[in-house]
């Protein structure tokens, strides 16, 4: 004889009615509290190591088009800011590996499914070219026994080709690193897989031509200024977009370290752009609004590197994108009892 339980169920089945499960809210937590995703041992020398490649990266565009366009002022400079930009970038990547000839090894293969990999092999190629190209800045620069031993006429011809060529590996550069970070379980650099890259492109455009504006007379800032601006709009667009696309995951980039950090840059890279526009006649404004976007660019890369190593710490940022990915695909209906 069934129970009463069996008869109530029975009863809610043949008028159609669906039972209901009385479960508790969900309390995401893992083993012994520990966090579902270990966060990479990854220290200060990344978040440098991102920004200052991005900015080596807009510094070599911004020197291409000065030497084409008769700037040599901000070629000069540009060049200089790119090959120091890109030896500090790298300083800091094998300073965080710990050992240097880690970086060598990495040259041993080619594997293109690893940002890795692919990012070596980039820095790599693009290295060399940027600092060819600094050869027709350094040659006046030479005392006059040195110059007459090097091929000078060779190195002065080869400036301008090799310049073309950093620009061209430039936009990877800049973008790579995007990759790298979105390429890992971590859950907030993941879950902006389709944003980050172009937050990072637009933020090396500010930054770069933020350095531009603040090395520069006016007379030669003019592509420096709109590398800046649109730089910031890119960056600051694609932000919001990637903010409403990372759902739960955005959380992290609001609050602590990352949140402080986040607020900066916002706050700087829209100074420091509506600075480069209304600015445009005062050497000293514009001086300002370059370090604004410099600063702002570097605390962009400071924000995410915080947010997902914070986003490690809580499993809600693992399971819920989880769940989110499940129900979309369709697998997340519930099952009644028969």
């Amino acid at each position: 004889m069934a129970g009463p339980e069996q008869r109530s169920r029975t009863r809610r089945r043949r008028r159609g009615g669906r039972e209901q499960l009385m479960v508790p809210e969900a309390e995401f937590q893992s083993y012994y509290g520990k966090p579902i995703v270990k966060a990479p041992p990854w220290e200060a020398d990344i978040p440098a190591y991102l920004f200052l490649g991005g900015l080596a990266a807009g510094s070599s565009l911004l020197a291409a088009g000065a030497d084409l366009t008769g700037l040599p002022a901000q070629r000069r400079s540009a060049r200089v800011v790119a090959l120091g930009g890109i030896t500090a970038s790298l300083f800091f990547l094998v300073n965080d590996l710990g050992r240097p000839e880690r970086f060598h090894h990495m040259l041993r293969v080619f594997k293109p499914t690893s940002p890795m990999s692919v990012g070596t092999w980039i820095l790599t190629a693009y290295g060399p070219f940027v600092g060819l190209a600094l050869g027709r800045e350094v040659v006046p620069l030479l005392p006059r026994r040195v110059a007459e031993v090097l091929p000078i006429s060779l190195i002065d011809r080869a400036s301008r080709p090799a310049g073309i060529v950093a620009a061209a590996i430039a936009p990877a550069v800049a973008s790579y690193t995007a990759v790298l970070l979105t390429d890992t379980a971590v859950p907030s650099w993941h879950e902006a897989r389709h944003e980050l890259p172009f937050v990072f492109v637009g933020s090396a455009a500010a930054a770069s031509g933020g350095v531009g504006m603040l090395l520069n007379p006016l007379h030669e800032s003019g592509p420096a200024r709109r590398l800046a601006v649109g730089g910031a709009v890119l960056e600051l667009g694609a932000e919001q977009f990637m903010q409403r696309s990372m759902g739960i995951t955005a959380e992290p980039l609001h609050r602590g370290r990352a949140g402080r950090y986040h607020a900066a840059a916002r706050a700087l890279t829209f100074v420091g752009a509506v600075g480069a526009v209304l600015g445009r006649r005062s050497r000293v404004a514009s001086a300002i609004s370059g370090l604004a976007l410099a600063a702002g660019s570097a605390s962009t890369r400071w924000a995410v590197f915080h947010a997902g190593m914070e986003s490690t710490k809580d499993p809600k940022y693992t399971v819920v994108p989880q769940r989110q990915r499940r129900d979309a695909r369709g697998g997340g209906e519930a099952f009644t009892e028969v």
